[in-house]
């Protein structure tokens, strides 16, 4: 069975935006991008909340001189992409589709038919799969800033045990957790 993965770049604080809504910090540099790039080598679907989708889409037309822009806008696009959204009216990505309610069953049966793990994006949708014990492993990317508030990177009211899988440092000063869920 595939893993269901949720991976983000947040905030020491815990933020994966500011109050705000800016991000701007955690724009991951040459390393971390390449890193990043090696982690979705292994995913065959990602399952994004609408916000998160439109951020992402982007990558299905860019044409980045830079190789680790062009190698991550390749992994994006041979991906499919799940998106739970109550508004989005249509997508401007192929291999993709919308879901209006997110259903616990329906990504369970997803994670057991796939070859390919599956990553979990937007915090609020990674809350609700982390509520459902649906969460394998949480992958964070640690930005040395503390932003004092914004959209938290994990959810409240959802006790999960960790064990540490691995961790990395970067010379930009971002840290790297991975961890898998307790069952």
């Amino acid at each position: 069975m595939a893993k269901l993965i949720y991976s983000a770049i947040a905030s020491l604080d815990g933020y994966v935006a500011d109050e705000h809504g800016r991000w701007d910090w955690s724009v991951p540099d040459h390393e971390v991008h390449a890193f990043v790039n090696d982690l979705q080598r292994q995913v065959g679907t990602h399952v994004l909340g609408r916000r998160m989708y439109e951020v992402l889409v982007a990558w299905e037309t860019i044409d980045d001189p830079d190789p680790v822009a062009r190698d991550f806008a390749q992994l994006w696009r041979s991906a499919d992409k799940l998106v739970y959204s109550r508004t989005l009216e249509s997508v401007a990505s192929a291999r993709t589709r919308i879901e209006r309610d997110f259903d616990p069953e329906a990504v369970r049966a997803l994670k057991a038919a796939a070859d390919r793990d599956l990553t979990i994006g937007g915090p609020e949708l990674a809350g609700e799969a982390l509520r459902a014990g649906l969460v394998d492993e949480i992958q964070l990317l640690i930005s040395p800033v503390v932003v004092g508030g914004g959209k938290p990177a994990l959810p409240d009211g959802a006790r999960v045990d960790l064990e540490l899988l691995g961790e990395r440092r970067f010379g930009n000063g971002v840290v790297y957790l991975d961890y898998r869920t307790a069952p």
